[in-house]
Protein backbone atom coordinates (compact mmCIF):
# COMPACT_ATOMS: atom_id res chain seq x y z
CA UNK A 1 0.00 0.00 0.00
CA UNK A 2 1.46 3.68 -0.85
CA UNK A 3 1.96 5.39 2.18
CA UNK A 4 1.06 9.54 2.28
CA UNK A 5 2.90 12.62 2.98
CA UNK A 6 0.90 15.63 3.66
CA UNK A 7 3.21 19.32 3.82
CA UNK A 8 1.15 21.88 5.09
CA UNK A 9 2.79 25.66 5.91
CA UNK A 10 1.97 28.06 8.51
CA UNK A 11 2.87 31.80 9.90
CA UNK A 12 3.49 33.03 6.18
CA UNK A 13 3.11 32.03 2.61
CA UNK A 14 5.95 31.49 0.48
CA UNK A 15 8.06 29.76 3.21
CA UNK A 16 9.25 26.81 0.70
CA UNK A 17 6.92 23.94 1.20
CA UNK A 18 7.06 23.03 -2.32
CA UNK A 19 11.16 23.05 -2.47
CA UNK A 20 10.65 21.14 1.40
CA UNK A 21 7.87 18.86 -0.62
CA UNK A 22 10.23 18.63 -3.80
CA UNK A 23 13.83 17.72 -1.11
CA UNK A 24 11.68 15.19 0.64
CA UNK A 25 10.60 13.46 -2.81
CA UNK A 26 14.31 13.52 -4.27
CA UNK A 27 15.40 11.98 -1.26
CA UNK A 28 12.96 9.01 -1.10
CA UNK A 29 13.06 8.35 -4.98
CA UNK A 30 17.12 8.42 -4.60
CA UNK A 31 16.52 5.91 -2.05
CA UNK A 32 14.77 4.00 -4.57
CA UNK A 33 11.12 4.57 -3.81
CA UNK A 34 8.38 5.62 -6.56
CA UNK A 35 7.22 8.95 -5.48
CA UNK A 36 4.52 11.81 -7.02
CA UNK A 37 3.64 14.62 -5.48
CA UNK A 38 0.79 16.80 -6.03
CA UNK A 39 0.18 20.63 -5.14
CA UNK A 40 -3.78 21.13 -3.69
CA UNK A 41 -4.80 24.85 -4.29
CA UNK A 42 -7.40 26.56 -2.50
CA UNK A 43 -8.79 29.21 -4.70
CA UNK A 44 -11.69 28.73 -6.77
CA UNK A 45 -10.16 28.85 -10.32
CA UNK A 46 -10.24 25.43 -11.85
CA UNK A 47 -6.74 25.87 -12.58
CA UNK A 48 -4.62 28.94 -13.05
CA UNK A 49 -4.50 29.10 -16.97
CA UNK A 50 -6.53 32.31 -16.80
CA UNK A 51 -4.69 34.22 -13.98
CA UNK A 52 -2.06 36.97 -14.55
CA UNK A 53 1.36 35.86 -13.89
CA UNK A 54 1.33 38.89 -11.62
CA UNK A 55 -1.48 36.96 -9.45
CA UNK A 56 -0.33 33.92 -9.25
CA UNK A 57 3.09 33.72 -11.12
CA UNK A 58 4.40 31.31 -13.86
CA UNK A 59 1.51 28.38 -15.39
CA UNK A 60 3.49 25.55 -15.50
CA UNK A 61 1.75 23.04 -18.10
CA UNK A 62 2.53 19.19 -18.03
CA UNK A 63 2.78 16.51 -20.70
CA UNK A 64 -0.87 15.83 -20.79
CA UNK A 65 -1.57 19.66 -20.98
CA UNK A 66 -3.01 20.97 -17.69
CA UNK A 67 -2.14 24.30 -16.89
CA UNK A 68 -0.86 24.15 -13.40
CA UNK A 69 1.00 25.94 -10.25
CA UNK A 70 4.49 26.70 -10.65
CA UNK A 71 5.36 24.33 -7.17
CA UNK A 72 4.76 21.41 -9.77
CA UNK A 73 7.63 22.56 -11.90
CA UNK A 74 9.62 22.37 -8.88
CA UNK A 75 9.08 18.91 -8.32
CA UNK A 76 9.55 18.00 -12.26
CA UNK A 77 13.08 19.99 -11.69
CA UNK A 78 13.49 17.87 -8.81
CA UNK A 79 12.48 14.54 -8.97
CA UNK A 80 12.80 12.26 -12.05
CA UNK A 81 9.29 11.64 -12.67
CA UNK A 82 6.81 13.93 -14.18
CA UNK A 83 3.31 15.28 -13.34
CA UNK A 84 0.20 15.45 -14.78
CA UNK A 85 -3.12 16.51 -14.26
CA UNK A 86 -3.87 14.65 -11.58
CA UNK A 87 -1.10 16.52 -9.69
CA UNK A 88 -2.75 19.74 -8.97
CA UNK A 89 -6.13 20.25 -7.94
CA UNK A 90 -8.00 23.51 -6.71
CA UNK A 91 -11.11 24.05 -5.31
CA UNK A 92 -12.46 25.41 -8.01
CA UNK A 93 -11.75 22.02 -9.96
CA UNK A 94 -13.03 20.08 -6.49
CA UNK A 95 -16.44 22.17 -6.54
CA UNK A 96 -17.06 21.92 -10.67
CA UNK A 97 -16.78 17.82 -9.99
CA UNK A 98 -19.14 17.79 -7.14
CA UNK A 99 -21.42 19.94 -9.07
CA UNK A 100 -21.40 18.02 -12.51
CA UNK A 101 -21.99 14.76 -10.15
CA UNK A 102 -24.77 16.61 -8.12
CA UNK A 103 -26.71 17.51 -11.70
CA UNK A 104 -26.50 14.12 -12.81
CA UNK A 105 -27.97 12.59 -9.94
CA UNK A 106 -25.11 10.54 -8.26
CA UNK A 107 -26.03 11.70 -4.94
CA UNK A 108 -29.52 9.97 -5.02
CA UNK A 109 -31.44 13.44 -3.37
CA UNK A 110 -29.02 13.60 -0.26
CA UNK A 111 -28.21 16.97 0.17
CA UNK A 112 -24.43 18.14 -0.75
CA UNK A 113 -22.51 19.34 1.47
CA UNK A 114 -18.38 20.33 2.33
CA UNK A 115 -18.63 17.24 4.81
CA UNK A 116 -18.59 14.44 3.70
CA UNK A 117 -19.13 15.53 -0.62
CA UNK A 118 -16.44 18.12 -0.73
CA UNK A 119 -14.07 16.39 1.37
CA UNK A 120 -14.78 12.55 -0.32
CA UNK A 121 -14.21 14.37 -3.28
CA UNK A 122 -10.51 15.85 -2.17
CA UNK A 123 -9.74 12.13 -0.67
CA UNK A 124 -10.50 10.77 -4.12
CA UNK A 125 -7.95 13.26 -5.94
CA UNK A 126 -5.25 12.52 -2.99
CA UNK A 127 -5.94 8.58 -4.01
CA UNK A 128 -5.18 8.70 -8.00
CA UNK A 129 -1.93 7.79 -9.03
CA UNK A 130 -2.03 5.70 -5.85
CA UNK A 131 -1.28 2.25 -7.56
CA UNK A 132 1.86 3.20 -9.46
CA UNK A 133 3.80 4.60 -6.71
CA UNK A 134 5.35 3.79 -3.33
CA UNK A 135 4.48 7.22 -1.83
CA UNK A 136 2.33 10.24 -2.74
CA UNK A 137 3.41 13.46 -1.53
CA UNK A 138 0.79 16.36 -1.41
CA UNK A 139 0.87 19.94 -0.50
CA UNK A 140 -1.52 21.69 0.41
CA UNK A 141 -1.62 25.52 -0.48
CA UNK A 142 -2.15 28.77 1.50
CA UNK A 143 -1.41 28.98 4.95
CA UNK A 144 -3.04 27.32 8.41
CA UNK A 145 -5.46 29.17 9.23
CA UNK A 146 -6.80 30.42 5.91
CA UNK A 147 -10.50 29.81 5.53
CA UNK A 148 -9.95 28.35 1.89
CA UNK A 149 -7.88 25.87 3.02
CA UNK A 150 -10.07 24.37 5.77
CA UNK A 151 -11.72 21.59 3.49
CA UNK A 152 -8.27 20.72 2.31
CA UNK A 153 -7.14 20.62 5.94
CA UNK A 154 -10.05 18.63 7.25
CA UNK A 155 -9.81 15.55 4.41
CA UNK A 156 -6.31 15.00 5.09
CA UNK A 157 -7.22 15.12 8.75
CA UNK A 158 -10.19 12.24 8.09
CA UNK A 159 -7.47 10.46 5.58
CA UNK A 160 -5.48 8.62 7.77
CA UNK A 161 -8.49 7.03 9.51
CA UNK A 162 -9.59 5.95 5.79
CA UNK A 163 -6.02 4.38 5.05
CA UNK A 164 -4.30 3.63 8.40
CA UNK A 165 -2.39 6.11 10.80
CA UNK A 166 0.54 3.76 10.12
CA UNK A 167 1.09 5.30 6.58
CA UNK A 168 0.21 8.77 6.96
CA UNK A 169 2.72 12.02 8.20
CA UNK A 170 2.10 14.79 8.26
CA UNK A 171 4.95 17.68 7.55
CA UNK A 172 4.41 21.43 8.71
CA UNK A 173 6.59 23.94 7.34
CA UNK A 174 6.96 27.09 9.37
CA UNK A 175 8.93 29.99 10.24
CA UNK A 176 11.32 30.89 13.44
CA UNK A 177 12.03 34.70 12.84
CA UNK A 178 15.46 36.46 13.91
CA UNK A 179 14.21 39.71 15.58
CA UNK A 180 17.46 41.94 15.31
CA UNK A 181 16.29 44.37 18.14
CA UNK A 182 16.30 41.57 20.23
CA UNK A 183 19.03 39.76 19.03
CA UNK A 184 17.31 36.18 19.05
CA UNK A 185 15.29 33.70 17.26
CA UNK A 186 11.70 33.23 18.22
CA UNK A 187 9.57 30.43 18.40
CA UNK A 188 6.28 32.22 19.55
CA UNK A 189 5.01 32.17 15.76
CA UNK A 190 5.72 28.61 14.98
CA UNK A 191 4.03 27.79 18.33
CA UNK A 192 0.83 29.27 17.53
CA UNK A 193 1.28 27.91 13.82
CA UNK A 194 1.32 24.05 15.41
CA UNK A 195 -1.87 25.24 17.63
CA UNK A 196 -4.18 26.28 15.06
CA UNK A 197 -3.10 23.11 13.16
CA UNK A 198 -3.68 21.00 15.99
CA UNK A 199 -7.10 23.10 16.74
CA UNK A 200 -8.00 21.09 13.47
CA UNK A 201 -6.97 18.01 14.60
CA UNK A 202 -4.21 17.88 12.73
CA UNK A 203 -0.51 17.09 14.96
CA UNK A 204 2.95 17.19 12.61
CA UNK A 205 5.12 14.47 12.64
CA UNK A 206 7.57 16.89 11.69
CA UNK A 207 8.34 20.24 11.74
CA UNK A 208 10.45 22.01 9.07
CA UNK A 209 11.62 25.55 10.58
CA UNK A 210 12.96 28.11 7.87
CA UNK A 211 15.36 30.38 9.94
CA UNK A 212 18.15 32.60 8.90
CA UNK A 213 20.35 31.07 11.54
CA UNK A 214 21.04 27.85 13.13
CA UNK A 215 18.68 26.99 15.79
CA UNK A 216 20.63 25.51 18.59
CA UNK A 217 19.22 22.80 20.89
CA UNK A 218 17.58 24.95 23.60
CA UNK A 219 15.62 26.33 20.64
CA UNK A 220 15.34 22.76 19.06
CA UNK A 221 13.85 21.54 22.71
CA UNK A 222 11.19 24.81 23.39
CA UNK A 223 9.77 24.53 19.83
CA UNK A 224 9.78 20.11 20.51
CA UNK A 225 7.71 21.08 24.14
CA UNK A 226 5.09 23.57 22.96
CA UNK A 227 4.75 21.44 19.78
CA UNK A 228 4.16 18.12 20.85
CA UNK A 229 6.61 16.59 18.77
CA UNK A 230 10.17 14.70 19.32
CA UNK A 231 13.12 17.10 19.47
CA UNK A 232 15.06 14.42 16.67
CA UNK A 233 11.48 15.33 14.27
CA UNK A 234 12.71 19.67 14.58
CA UNK A 235 14.21 20.25 11.13
CA UNK A 236 16.34 23.05 10.67
CA UNK A 237 15.57 24.55 6.90
CA UNK A 238 18.16 27.11 6.90
CA UNK A 239 18.25 29.75 4.16
CA UNK A 240 20.26 28.36 1.85
CA UNK A 241 22.34 30.38 -1.47
CA UNK A 242 20.92 27.90 -4.09
CA UNK A 243 17.38 25.81 -3.74
CA UNK A 244 19.48 23.00 -5.30
CA UNK A 245 21.52 22.95 -2.02
CA UNK A 246 18.01 21.82 -0.08
CA UNK A 247 17.85 18.23 -0.38
CA UNK A 248 21.73 17.68 1.02
CA UNK A 249 20.48 19.88 3.88
CA UNK A 250 17.17 17.81 4.30
CA UNK A 251 19.34 14.53 4.33
CA UNK A 252 21.52 16.39 6.68
CA UNK A 253 19.37 16.91 9.18
CA UNK A 254 17.78 13.04 9.00
CA UNK A 255 14.31 14.02 7.49
CA UNK A 256 14.36 11.18 5.31
CA UNK A 257 15.31 8.63 7.66
CA UNK A 258 12.37 10.13 10.04
CA UNK A 259 10.43 9.39 7.37
CA UNK A 260 11.09 6.02 6.68
CA UNK A 261 11.94 4.95 10.11
CA UNK A 262 7.76 6.23 11.02
CA UNK A 263 6.52 4.14 7.40
CA UNK A 264 8.58 1.04 8.82
CA UNK A 265 10.33 1.43 5.14
CA UNK A 266 13.58 -0.52 4.20
CA UNK A 267 16.53 1.88 4.69
CA UNK A 268 17.95 1.33 1.28
CA UNK A 269 21.52 3.25 -0.48
CA UNK A 270 21.53 6.82 -0.58
CA UNK A 271 24.12 8.28 -3.20
CA UNK A 272 24.17 12.17 -3.54
CA UNK A 273 26.83 13.05 -5.61
CA UNK A 274 25.11 14.25 -8.42
CA UNK A 275 23.10 16.94 -6.49
CA UNK A 276 26.88 17.71 -4.68
CA UNK A 277 28.08 18.13 -8.24
CA UNK A 278 25.35 20.32 -9.40
CA UNK A 279 25.94 22.69 -5.95
CA UNK A 280 29.57 22.34 -6.50
CA UNK A 281 29.31 23.61 -9.97
CA UNK A 282 26.82 26.55 -8.77
CA UNK A 283 29.06 27.72 -6.31
CA UNK A 284 31.84 27.23 -7.93
CA UNK A 285 31.86 27.90 -11.80
CA UNK A 286 35.16 28.35 -14.08
CA UNK A 287 33.73 31.80 -15.63
CA UNK A 288 30.49 33.82 -16.45
CA UNK A 289 27.80 34.71 -18.99
CA UNK A 290 25.66 37.75 -19.07
CA UNK A 291 21.88 37.19 -20.89
CA UNK A 292 19.33 39.30 -21.11
CA UNK A 293 16.06 38.47 -20.46
CA UNK A 294 13.21 40.51 -22.35
CA UNK A 295 10.22 40.43 -20.90
CA UNK A 296 6.97 42.38 -19.46
CA UNK A 297 6.92 40.57 -16.07
CA UNK A 298 10.15 41.33 -15.19
CA UNK A 299 9.27 42.74 -11.44
CA UNK A 300 8.12 39.58 -10.49
CA UNK A 301 10.34 36.70 -9.92
CA UNK A 302 7.76 34.19 -10.07
CA UNK A 303 5.98 34.77 -13.79
CA UNK A 304 9.48 33.40 -15.32
CA UNK A 305 10.45 30.96 -12.49
CA UNK A 306 11.29 28.13 -14.74
CA UNK A 307 13.20 29.92 -17.48
CA UNK A 308 15.44 31.13 -14.56
CA UNK A 309 15.99 27.96 -13.46
CA UNK A 310 16.66 26.88 -16.67
CA UNK A 311 19.28 29.52 -17.40
CA UNK A 312 21.32 28.19 -14.84
CA UNK A 313 20.80 24.65 -15.47
CA UNK A 314 22.29 25.64 -18.86
CA UNK A 315 25.22 27.57 -16.59
CA UNK A 316 25.73 24.24 -14.66
CA UNK A 317 26.20 22.22 -17.87
CA UNK A 318 29.27 24.91 -19.10
CA UNK A 319 30.12 25.18 -15.69
CA UNK A 320 29.11 28.79 -15.81
CA UNK A 321 27.37 31.58 -13.66
CA UNK A 322 24.48 32.60 -15.95
CA UNK A 323 23.83 36.29 -14.76
CA UNK A 324 20.20 37.56 -15.68
CA UNK A 325 19.60 40.39 -16.28
CA UNK A 326 15.84 41.53 -16.55
CA UNK A 327 14.79 43.95 -19.22
CA UNK A 328 11.31 45.63 -19.16
CA UNK A 329 10.57 45.41 -22.60
CA UNK A 330 8.51 48.31 -22.76
CA UNK A 331 11.90 50.17 -21.54
CA UNK A 332 13.55 49.24 -25.10
CA UNK A 333 10.40 50.93 -27.00
CA UNK A 334 12.17 54.67 -26.27
CA UNK A 335 14.47 55.44 -28.71
CA UNK A 336 18.18 55.57 -27.11
CA UNK A 337 17.29 53.11 -24.56
CA UNK A 338 18.18 49.55 -27.14
CA UNK A 339 21.67 50.35 -27.64
CA UNK A 340 22.59 51.29 -23.41
CA UNK A 341 20.36 48.09 -22.52
CA UNK A 342 21.50 45.58 -24.78
CA UNK A 343 24.91 46.30 -26.43
CA UNK A 344 27.04 44.91 -23.06
CA UNK A 345 24.99 41.30 -23.22
CA UNK A 346 26.53 37.83 -24.15
CA UNK A 347 23.00 37.02 -25.46
CA UNK A 348 19.30 38.01 -25.21
CA UNK A 349 16.76 35.75 -24.60
CA UNK A 350 12.65 36.77 -25.21
CA UNK A 351 10.44 34.38 -23.07
CA UNK A 352 6.62 33.87 -23.67
CA UNK A 353 3.85 36.30 -22.70
CA UNK A 354 -0.08 37.53 -24.20
CA UNK A 355 -0.78 40.75 -25.05
CA UNK A 356 0.97 44.07 -27.09
CA UNK A 357 2.44 45.33 -24.00
CA UNK A 358 5.92 45.84 -24.86
CA UNK A 359 5.78 43.85 -28.17
CA UNK A 360 7.72 46.94 -30.09
CA UNK A 361 10.41 46.70 -27.64
CA UNK A 362 10.66 42.80 -27.71
CA UNK A 363 10.41 43.08 -31.68
CA UNK A 364 13.41 45.65 -31.37
CA UNK A 365 15.30 43.29 -29.34
CA UNK A 366 15.33 40.46 -31.75
CA UNK A 367 16.43 43.19 -34.27
CA UNK A 368 19.17 44.23 -32.41
CA UNK A 369 20.33 40.39 -31.77
CA UNK A 370 19.89 39.82 -35.24
CA UNK A 371 21.84 42.60 -36.83
CA UNK A 372 24.80 42.37 -34.07
CA UNK A 373 25.19 38.86 -34.01
CA UNK A 374 24.68 38.67 -30.68
CA UNK A 375 23.31 34.91 -29.62
CA UNK A 376 19.38 34.91 -29.57
CA UNK A 377 16.62 32.54 -28.31
CA UNK A 378 13.14 33.08 -28.48
CA UNK A 379 10.64 31.45 -27.08
CA UNK A 380 7.10 31.20 -27.75
CA UNK A 381 6.08 34.62 -27.99
CA UNK A 382 9.96 35.31 -28.38
CA UNK A 383 10.07 33.24 -31.92
CA UNK A 384 6.68 34.92 -33.01
CA UNK A 385 8.50 38.47 -32.41
CA UNK A 386 11.32 36.94 -34.24
CA UNK A 387 9.18 36.45 -37.45
CA UNK A 388 7.27 39.79 -37.21
CA UNK A 389 10.95 41.64 -37.40
CA UNK A 390 12.21 39.48 -39.94
CA UNK A 391 9.11 40.10 -42.25
CA UNK A 392 9.30 43.73 -41.08
CA UNK A 393 12.77 44.51 -42.16
CA UNK A 394 14.18 41.33 -44.49
CA UNK A 395 10.95 40.78 -46.25
CA UNK A 396 10.20 43.96 -46.47
CA UNK A 397 6.40 43.43 -45.08
CA UNK A 398 5.49 46.92 -44.65
CA UNK A 399 3.78 46.64 -40.62
CA UNK A 400 3.76 42.74 -40.82
CA UNK A 401 2.40 41.66 -37.32
CA UNK A 402 0.49 38.98 -35.43
CA UNK A 403 -3.40 38.85 -35.43
CA UNK A 404 -3.17 39.08 -31.63
CA UNK A 405 -1.99 42.59 -31.67
CA UNK A 406 -3.11 44.04 -35.00
CA UNK A 407 -6.07 42.13 -36.67
CA UNK A 408 -6.29 44.37 -39.38
CA UNK A 409 -2.83 43.76 -40.59
CA UNK A 410 -1.84 43.19 -44.06
CA UNK A 411 0.68 40.37 -43.31
CA UNK A 412 -0.82 38.45 -40.40
CA UNK A 413 2.34 35.88 -40.17
CA UNK A 414 1.53 35.21 -36.86
CA UNK A 415 -1.97 33.79 -37.07
CA UNK A 416 -4.69 32.00 -35.65
CA UNK A 417 -5.05 27.86 -36.26
CA UNK A 418 -8.52 27.08 -37.93
CA UNK A 419 -9.18 25.31 -34.94
CA UNK A 420 -8.90 28.21 -32.57
CA UNK A 421 -10.81 30.86 -34.59
CA UNK A 422 -14.69 30.34 -33.08
CA UNK A 423 -13.23 29.88 -29.02
CA UNK A 424 -14.87 31.59 -27.48
CA UNK A 425 -14.06 29.67 -23.72
CA UNK A 426 -10.55 31.35 -22.85
CA UNK A 427 -9.47 28.33 -20.03
CA UNK A 428 -8.10 25.13 -21.09
CA UNK A 429 -8.65 25.76 -25.12
CA UNK A 430 -5.18 26.56 -26.34
CA UNK A 431 -2.71 24.19 -27.90
CA UNK A 432 -1.68 22.95 -24.54
CA UNK A 433 0.87 19.57 -23.73
CA UNK A 434 3.24 17.99 -25.80
CA UNK A 435 3.77 17.36 -29.22
CA UNK A 436 5.83 16.11 -31.86
CA UNK A 437 8.51 17.75 -33.28
CA UNK A 438 10.56 16.45 -36.32
CA UNK A 439 13.95 17.87 -35.86
CA UNK A 440 16.00 18.33 -39.64
CA UNK A 441 19.31 17.59 -40.09
CA UNK A 442 22.68 19.61 -39.85
CA UNK A 443 20.64 22.56 -37.81
CA UNK A 444 21.40 24.19 -34.45
CA UNK A 445 18.42 22.30 -33.38
CA UNK A 446 19.30 18.78 -33.93
CA UNK A 447 23.06 19.41 -32.80
CA UNK A 448 21.91 20.31 -29.54
CA UNK A 449 18.52 17.63 -29.51
CA UNK A 450 21.29 14.77 -31.11
CA UNK A 451 17.47 13.14 -32.01
CA UNK A 452 15.73 13.38 -35.03
CA UNK A 453 11.97 13.54 -33.33
CA UNK A 454 11.77 14.96 -29.62
CA UNK A 455 8.20 16.14 -27.66
CA UNK A 456 8.02 19.70 -27.15
CA UNK A 457 5.08 21.61 -24.16
CA UNK A 458 3.41 24.41 -25.40
CA UNK A 459 0.74 26.72 -24.70
CA UNK A 460 -0.03 29.28 -26.94
CA UNK A 461 -3.17 30.12 -29.54
CA UNK A 462 -1.03 31.61 -32.27
CA UNK A 463 1.09 29.92 -35.42
CA UNK A 464 3.26 31.20 -37.64
CA UNK A 465 1.24 31.70 -40.89
CA UNK A 466 1.99 28.49 -43.68
CA UNK A 467 1.08 30.68 -46.34
CA UNK A 468 4.09 33.10 -45.74
CA UNK A 469 6.42 30.38 -45.53
CA UNK A 470 8.06 29.94 -48.92
CA UNK A 471 9.09 33.85 -48.76
CA UNK A 472 10.77 33.36 -45.14
CA UNK A 473 12.97 30.12 -46.64
CA UNK A 474 14.03 31.94 -49.96
CA UNK A 475 15.35 35.07 -47.50
CA UNK A 476 17.60 32.61 -45.24
CA UNK A 477 15.41 31.60 -42.39
CA UNK A 478 15.19 28.16 -41.88
CA UNK A 479 12.71 25.89 -40.41
CA UNK A 480 14.45 22.96 -38.19
CA UNK A 481 11.32 21.83 -36.57
CA UNK A 482 8.00 20.74 -37.64
CA UNK A 483 5.10 19.44 -36.07
CA UNK A 484 4.07 16.96 -38.98
CA UNK A 485 0.02 16.04 -37.55
CA UNK A 486 -0.71 19.81 -38.24
CA UNK A 487 1.57 20.69 -40.21
CA UNK A 488 3.46 23.62 -37.69
CA UNK A 489 6.03 25.42 -37.92
CA UNK A 490 7.96 24.31 -34.19
CA UNK A 491 11.53 25.78 -34.92
CA UNK A 492 13.30 28.72 -36.71
CA UNK A 493 16.70 29.10 -37.22
CA UNK A 494 18.97 32.08 -39.25
CA UNK A 495 21.51 30.51 -41.24
CA UNK A 496 24.14 33.47 -41.18
CA UNK A 497 23.82 34.00 -37.42
CA UNK A 498 26.24 32.44 -35.30
CA UNK A 499 23.16 31.10 -33.19
CA UNK A 500 19.50 32.45 -33.49
CA UNK A 501 16.87 29.99 -32.57
CA UNK A 502 13.02 30.38 -31.78
CA UNK A 503 10.79 27.64 -30.71
CA UNK A 504 7.34 28.12 -30.61
CA UNK A 505 7.35 25.36 -27.18
CA UNK A 506 8.63 26.29 -23.72
CA UNK A 507 11.85 23.88 -23.12
CA UNK A 508 11.99 25.51 -20.00
CA UNK A 509 9.57 23.25 -18.83
CA UNK A 510 11.80 20.41 -19.39
CA UNK A 511 14.81 21.35 -17.98
CA UNK A 512 16.57 19.70 -14.59
CA UNK A 513 19.38 20.81 -12.76
CA UNK A 514 20.59 17.00 -13.69
CA UNK A 515 19.68 17.09 -17.06
CA UNK A 516 19.55 20.39 -18.52
CA UNK A 517 17.88 21.17 -21.66
CA UNK A 518 20.00 21.22 -24.47
CA UNK A 519 18.81 23.96 -26.13
CA UNK A 520 19.59 26.47 -23.13
CA UNK A 521 22.86 24.12 -22.58
CA UNK A 522 24.06 25.13 -26.49
CA UNK A 523 22.57 28.90 -26.38
CA UNK A 524 24.82 29.52 -22.77
CA UNK A 525 27.62 28.04 -25.07
CA UNK A 526 27.30 30.33 -27.93
CA UNK A 527 26.44 33.08 -25.91
CA UNK A 528 29.78 32.39 -23.69
CA UNK A 529 31.77 32.15 -26.84
CA UNK A 530 30.47 35.27 -28.06
CA UNK A 531 31.62 36.74 -24.94
CA UNK A 532 35.00 35.75 -25.23
CA UNK A 533 35.36 37.11 -28.19
CA UNK A 534 34.03 40.54 -27.60
CA UNK A 535 36.49 40.89 -24.68
CA UNK A 536 39.24 40.07 -26.70
CA UNK A 537 38.42 42.22 -29.40
CA UNK A 538 38.01 44.75 -26.97
CA UNK A 539 41.56 43.92 -25.47
CA UNK A 540 43.17 44.66 -28.71
CA UNK A 541 41.42 47.49 -29.68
Amino acid sequence: MAKYIFVTGGVLSSLGKGITASSIGTLLELRGYNVVIKKFDPYLNVDPGTLSPFQHGEVFVTDDGAETDLDLGHYERFLNTNTTKDCNITTGKIYYNVIEKERRGDYLGATVQVIPHITDEIKDSILKLSDENDIVITEIGGTVGDIESLPFLESIRQFKFDVGEENVLYVHVTLVPFIKSAGELKTKPTQHSVKELREIGIQPDILVCRSEYPLDEVIRKKIALFCNVSKNNVVNAIDASTIYQIPLYMNKEGIDKMIMKKFNLAERDLDLTKWEEIVYRIKNPEDEVDIGVVGKYTDLKDAYISLNEALIHGGIDNKLKVNVKWIDAEDLEKPSLPDVLLDSLDGILIPGGFGDRGIEGKIKAVNFARNKDIPFFGICLGMQCAVIEFARNVLKYENANSVEFNKGTDYPVIDLMHEQRNIKQLGGTMRLGAYRCNLKKDTRAYQAYGEEVVYERHRHRLEFNNDYLEDFVKNGLLVSGHNPDRDLVEIIELKAHRWFLGCQFHPEFKSKPTKPHPLFSKFIKAAYKYRKERLESQEKE
